[in-house]
């Protein structure tokens, strides 16, 4: 009770000592923020731009897409276009590909990062902070270096035109993962490890007992940032895909530009339904998204 009035009378105190400053200076703080939210106003109106064009464009005729000066407001409105989309080429197809891509990458990612960072957060064995040091280190190689050499190994499994290079790196780790949950587990007090133990419970169930269930800000980030990782990648299903059937959104989406022409509102339709299922993921994931970012900053 002591405590809640010290901080009250602080709270007060401040806000008094607030009420007290001069005019001018008060004038300038409201001034200061009037600036800050109307340039932040700005910068999210111009990165809406984009999209506002994209959704424009999907609900416009062919004609009004080469259209001079711009139309931003299509008349009449064309929403024949999005059914276009399921008639030019297998879009349903397309979903149900990345869907199944990125369930598989979820999965890989979620047990073989949490795996991996338990063993570099908990475990102490010789050699432990070099291999972790040399694990950080790979995250320097560019993804084009490594390109050849893989194609080369699963062309020799017979993995070509299978989703089995797309899907089975995902059980192997990330290394960018790894470090963020390993980070995040090394702020969990080893008290609960040693009394699971006392319990009875082996490596294995104090992981997936008792830190994973306390490791959810780091794991959304994991399951957020792997499907839009999938959900958005172009190359691994080009160089890995030869069946139209298998094709994911990425490499869908190219079948609408054409050798002669391109219809842009049909292309802008299905990139926009392309583009809801992240958006609708990062809004509803955003505030665990930020606050586990900033929790592995601080305590990490």
């Amino acid at each position: 009770m002591a405590s809640v009035a010290h901080g009250t009378a602080l709270t007060g105190a401040i806000r008094q000592q607030k009420r007290l400053l001069p005019v001018g200076r008060r004038t300038r703080e409201h001034l200061r923020k009037a600036l800050g939210y109307l340039l932040m106003t700005a910068l999210s109106i111009t990165f809406l731009i984009p999209l506002f064009w994209m959704v424009s464009t999907s609900l416009k005729t062919r004609a009004q897409t080469w259209a001079f000066p711009p139309q931003w407001i299509p008349n009449p409105v064309r929403l024949r276009n999005f059914t276009d989309v399921f008639e030019l080429v297998p879009y349903w197809h397309f979903w149900r590909n990345t869907l199944i891509v990125a369930f598989w990458n979820i999965l890989g990612q979620v047990l073989s990062s949490s795996l991996v960072a338990y063993g570099f957060a908990r475990l102490r064995f010789p050699g432990r902070d070099a291999l972790f040091m040399l694990m950080i280190a790979t995250l320097m190689i560019p993804y084009q270096v490594t390109l050849i050499p893989t194609f080369l190994l699963f062309r020799e499994l017979g993995w070509i035109n299978t989703y089995l290079p797309l899907t089975v790196p995902a059980f192997t780790g990330s290394a960018f993962f790894i470090f963020l949950v390993r980070q995040y587990m090394m702020t969990i007090p080893i008290d609960l490890d040693e009394a699971a133990r006392i319990d009875g419970c082996g490596y294995f169930q104090v992981l997936y007992s008792v830190l994973l269930p306390l490791c959810k800000p780091p794991l959304i980030i994991v399951v957020v940032y792997t499907f839009m990782g999938v959900w958005g990648d172009f190359l691994g299903p080009l160089i890995y895909l030869n069946d139209v059937q298998k094709y994911t959104i990425g490499v869908g989406l190219s079948l609408f530009r054409g050798r002669v022409g391109t219809n842009w509102n049909v292309l802008m339709a299905a990139s926009l339904m392309a583009v809801l299922p992240p958006l609708v993921l990062y809004f509803v994931f955003q505030d665990k998204l930020i606050g586990g970012i900033a929790s592995v900053g601080l305590k990490g």
